[in-house]
């Protein structure tokens, strides 16, 4: 069991994000946690890697000194598991939104779909979704969307060192997709939709692994309170 000097010294927590929270809830829950079991006013804790609150899986948390440390694991290559949904696209890309177009599918194969994956491998430049933390004079984007204004997203270069179909059940598509930092998998199953002729958002998320670290060895928030 972990003493309050280790925790102030540094630990590394990897846990397994539940599906509807938001990656500064989970900090918020465990640093409460922390502070409540060691009776401390306030301790560093903070997170690797922001997961949008309809994905899950490993969400890295620093704490104390190891906050220092934050910028390096948020650097490292990540993999993802997910459902990408053909036949309609949602404004946010994902179903934070509902569905505002829909498109025809009956002119996909699954040989397309696989060869279709190549375009994406590599660097190549994406433009992040509207619906995303990232500031434009001062203020997030996901503030400017839902305020009905528009504004002009400018692409960043990423790299996607793997993009592999492992199910087609239509209009449902499995992939696995290892990808630089910075990469947004909802922009990903948006410019796949297009590539397609089809249109597309993404239906379903999991962050598997950063680096060396694998959802495998992560912990629920719950298992993490168990264990203080």
């Amino acid at each position: 069991m972990l003493t309050l000097e280790d925790y102030l010294n540094g630990q590394v927590l990897q846990i397994d994000k539940p599906l509807n929270w938001t990656s500064f809830q989970v900090v918020n829950k465990l640093r409460w946690e922390i502070r409540q079991k060691f009776n401390i006013k306030k301790i560093k804790v903070g997170h690797a890697g922001t997961l949008d609150p309809l994905a899950t899986g490993l969400l890295i948390l620093c704490t104390g000194k190891f906050t220092k440390k934050i910028d390096t694991y948020q650097a490292q290559e990540k993999e993802y598991t997910g459902t990408i949904t053909v036949g309609g696209t949602t404004p946010s890309y994902d179903l934070e939104t509902e569905i505002n177009q829909t498109f025809p599918i009956n002119h996909l194969s699954d040989e397309m779909i696989h060869k279709t994956t190549q375009q994406f491998i590599g660097e190549i430049d994406q433009k992040p979704p509207i619906f995303s933390a990232i500031k434009k004079d001062g203020k997030k984007l996901y503030e400017i969307a839902r305020a009905g204004e528009t504004v002009e997203i400018k692409t960043r270069k990423i790299t996607i060192s793997t993009f592999e179909i492992t199910k087609i059940d239509l209009p449902n598509i499995e992939f696995r997709v290892v990808c630089s930092k910075g990469t947004y998998i909802r922009s990903l199953a948006f410019d796949f939709g297009e590539a397609l002729n089809s249109g597309a958002h993404l239906s379903a998320l999991r962050r598997t692994k950063i680096g060396e670290f694998a959802v495998d060895n992560a912990m629920s928030v719950e298992k993490f309170i168990e264990s203080l």
